[in-house]
């Protein structure tokens, strides 16, 4: 792949020294070399999955440090279980060992995308603007995101709420192969977006809504503890609705703590389909599920004195387990993973727990 020219007078990347760029990856990523001019400034966390003895190739000049399955079990210990093996779940163990405010993470198989004009799309630039900006959660604005250039607060809005909240998590899209499940795929096998969409909105408090990690921002510090993929894949009865899990926590979490979510641009190139028969073997539990899971998000409700999203998350795993164990034992399991999960992000995330990390630099 060549890699895209950047531009004559490249501006200074926006936070490089506080953002990190998590990819989960069984495979050499040859795929930054289209991302360069944009990726090559940041650190990369690179989380590779499968067997462990495999090397994995990237590109001369990235930053980088690459943790694999023996390392997950080195640095958690007994902890480890709650990260997903052969699973692109694995990718939130990334956002555990970062030091950074930003995460930023994508598939290997998402490409640059192109805007109407035949520009090359900075898919981080724009997560960057959507996370630094507020978001409009408690009153909707018909012209899309008001702090847009030529965009503003409508007619209507109520000045008291046009300071906005704070943006935890900015939700991007793919042009090509949309994210169908497996029943879509079957059924649309030829089907691609080809609809470039200009607009950035706020998901409404109180609106779940199917979150995609292929091409995902967020703001670690507000959010991250409750950026859990669950456990998935090897050993598990699901796959495929890791980031789905994970969307619907961070979303009833940021409704109560007065956080906003932003989905819509930027855009990036999905390159290919996964196969939807062994996708249907994946998701086909879930598709069941969801039925179910989707009216527990709806309905909880955090108490007032959870104030922290560690907090919010370890009740949210009572819950689960309360009310959605009936559904199937497994979640039993994952309510179990997921208080695991919170004690060892508080574990490696608290003073003199860096000692347990370095992977050194690759």
């Amino acid at each position: 792949m060549a890699a895209i020219e950047a531009s004559s007078h490249a501006p200074t990347p926006l936070l490089k020294d506080e953002l990190d760029i998590v990819i989960p990856t069984i495979r050499n990523l040859d795929f930054l070399e289209m991302w360069r001019p944009f990726f090559e400034p940041y650190h990369l966390i690179i989380v590779q999955d499968g067997d462990p003895s495999k090397i994995i190739k990237v590109p001369d000049g990235f930053d980088y440090e690459l943790y694999n399955r023996n390392d997950i079990n080195r640095i958690l210990g007994p902890k480890a279980s709650c990260i997903s093996f052969k699973d692109s779940a694995c990718r939130c163990f990334g956002y555990m060992v970062s030091k950074k405010k930003y995460i930023f993470t994508i598939d290997d198989d998402c490409f640059v995308a192109k805007d109407p004009s035949g520009r090359s799309i900075n898919a981080l630039e724009q997560h960057i603007k959507n996370l630094l900006c507020p978001s409009t959660p408690h009153f909707f604005n018909t012209l899309y995101d008001p702090f847009r250039e030529g965009a503003d607060f409508v007619r209507g809005y109520p000045f008291s709420l046009r300071e906005g909240a704070k943006t935890a998590v900015s939700h991007g899209l793919w042009l090509n192969i949309p994210d169908y499940d497996a029943p879509t795929q079957l059924v649309k096998p030829l089907e691609r977006n080809t609809r470039y969409v200009d607009a950035v909105l706020t998901i409404p408090k109180g609106t779940l809504f199917p979150m995609c990690g292929m091409n995902l921002a967020f703001d670690r510090e507000l959010i991250g503890p409750a950026m859990y993929f669950g456990l998935m894949g090897d050993g598990q009865p699901i796959g495929r609705y890791d980031d789905m899990w994970a969307g619907w926590c961070i979303k009833v979490i940021c409704d109560h703590l007065g956080l906003g979510v932003k989905t819509g641009l930027p855009y990036i190139w999905h390159s290919k389909a996964s196969n939807p028969f062994v996708n249907l073997k994946k998701e086909y539990k879930g598709i069941f599920w969801q039925e179910e899971i989707i009216p527990f998000f709806q309905s909880a409700v955090l108490p007032k004195d959870c104030t922290s999203v560690q907090n919010c998350y370890l009740e949210l795993s009572k819950q689960v387990k309360e009310k959605l164990a009936k559904v199937d034992p497994y979640f039993d399991k994952l309510a179990d993973a997921m208080v695991t999960w919170i004690e060892a992000w508080d574990e490696l995330n608290s003073g003199g727990a860096s000692d347990k990390l370095p992977n050194g630099k690759a």
